[in-house]
């Protein structure tokens, strides 16, 4: 897993630019799913949802503030109650390292800052109006050719994770799954100059705007806006700058998959495992004027996922839409391990399942967000050609990915579309109660931040930009 990979962004998924080889090479050896998606776009809220297999509502993952603690078993739980060996390294992005979520051996891992309190900022989401976010200038300043916190770490954890897999693996006496994580391309957009050298910026398109010609934003995309201004400190020469940054620490991503991957070859055991390849969620990059993650647009909310190894067809792409949630029984099944019946009930499919079945286009896939800049619940159900978002109290968005998969125009106003939208918000009605869970998530955080010290004393303690290494202090 690598984090904040907007699926656009990898050649396998038709970028122009885009210098993935080794990621290519995966997808070319197994199953790329071409409707692949997160079920929260942001980091913490994304990989609680990951590990147990349970949308974020059904767990209480609702922000950055609430990182995953092991209460609610996880695909890990599983693996260790049926003698199976879990090791992780890099970014698992919960509570802290003493609490028992699934893994026998963690490898440097990075974990909710503040030391694990996360960012409670986030959390302020009260009828005073959500507070503006400090530091968001760091988004157009720290760009460009250069080294960072998390080139270093995802270095450090490429090169613990070969060595993991060069010495531990072929010793084990017991079945085992690694699941090594990457923090790039994750802001801070700064790339490795050699990668960074590979995108001329003649060569960067600018970020797409609104159909109109301007960023008309949604009322609740406006209100996000005003939370986390990011676009304001972009003028023409920085968006490209960031662009061609963002595409090279993707390229740089590929080449530490690329080395895990020859390390595993290296151990013989290519042929024996299993591989994944995902991401936590996506990145707008510029596109309406957003930057970072948080809304159901493409950019943000669709993220690449590819399977390989044995009985998994090579070169096939597949139309079935897919999930995050779908990794907990794909985990399970490529492991041999017969779902609980505490299982019986969670949403996902296996992925390797998938691969093997006729493609199923008319899948729906459940996604929502709660975080960062949310002044109320938002939900996204993707069925066959169809993206609904429901904004709690405020019009919903339709497009039709198939005639117009940039989501330039939006149908929810069209009398021809008033049938499929009504459709489409009963289905997702099935899913949850949509006022309820924006009434939970905003009970919880309110809590949260009355523990805290409340709204003043919350915002006066700031923000977080990006959560640091181990080792890099707070």
């Amino acid at each position: 897993m690598d984090d904040e990979h907007t699926q656009k962004a990898l050649g396998c998924y038709g970028h122009p630019l885009a210098k993935t080889p080794n990621i290519d090479g995966l997808a070319a050896s197994g199953t790329r799913f071409e409707d692949a998606y997160t079920n929260c776009p942001i980091c913490i809220p994304s990989r609680a949802s990951f590990a147990t297999g349970r949308y974020v509502h059904e767990i209480g993952a609702w922000d950055n503030a609430f990182p995953y603690e092991g209460r609610n078993l996880s695909w890990g739980h599983r693996l260790q109650s049926a003698g199976t060996r879990t090791v992780a390294a890099g970014k698992l992005h919960y509570r802290n390292s003493d609490l028992p979520t699934g893994f026998d051996e963690q490898i440097i891992p990075l974990h909710a800052p503040n030391k694990g309190i996360g960012d409670i900022f986030s959390s302020v989401r009260d009828n005073l109006g959500l507070p503006v976010r400090l530091n968001n200038e760091r988004m157009s300043d720290e760009i460009g050719p250069g080294e960072s916190s998390y080139i270093k770490y995802d270095r450090e954890v490429t090169e613990l994770a070969c060595q993991w897999l060069r010495e531990e693996a072929p010793n084990n006496q017991r079945p085992w799954a690694f699941f090594v994580s990457l923090t790039c391309p994750h802001f801070p957009l700064i790339a490795p100059p050699e990668y960074y050298e590979m995108y001329p910026l003649d060569e960067i398109s600018l970020p797409k705007e609104h159909a109109s010609g301007t960023n008309t934003w949604h009322p609740w995309i406006k209100s996000l806006h005003e939370c986390a201004p990011y676009e304001v400190y972009f003028n023409e020469e920085k968006k490209r700058v960031a662009i061609a940054s963002y595409l090279g620490m993707c390229s740089f991503a590929d080449s530490n998959v690329g080395k895990i991957l020859g390390a595993l070859t290296e151990a013989g055991l290519k042929d024996s495992t299993r591989i994944i390849f995902a991401s936590d969620h996506g990145d707008n990059l510029g596109a309406r004027g957003l930057w970072g993650k948080s809304t159901m647009y493409e950019e943000s909310v669709a993220i690449p996922t590819i399977v390989s190894g044995p009985d998994i067809p090579a070169g096939k792409s597949s139309a079935t839409p897919v999930s995050l949630v779908d990794l907990f029984p794909t985990i399970l099944q490529g492991t041999g391990i017969e779902p609980e019946r505490e299982d019986r009930d969670l949403p996902g499919i296996s992925l390797f399942e998938s691969a093997n079945s006729p493609d199923n286009p008319h899948r729906e896939i459940f996604s929502e967000f709660h975080a960062l800049g949310a002044i109320t619940g938002l939900f996204m159900l993707r069925r066959g050609k169809f993206k609904y978002i429901h904004y709690t109290n405020y019009q919903p968005e339709l497009f039709n990915l198939k005639s117009d998969p940039e989501e330039l125009n939006d149908l929810s106003r069209k009398p021809s579309h008033q049938g499929i939208l009504r459709d489409l918000e009963t289905r997702l009605r099935t899913i949850t109660d949509l006022e309820a869970v924006d009434r939970q998530a905003k009970a919880d955080q309110a809590a949260l931040v009355e523990r805290h010290g409340g709204r003043e004393a919350v915002i006066k303690m700031g923000n977080n930009f990006a959560s640091l290494p181990p080792g890099e202090g707070e």
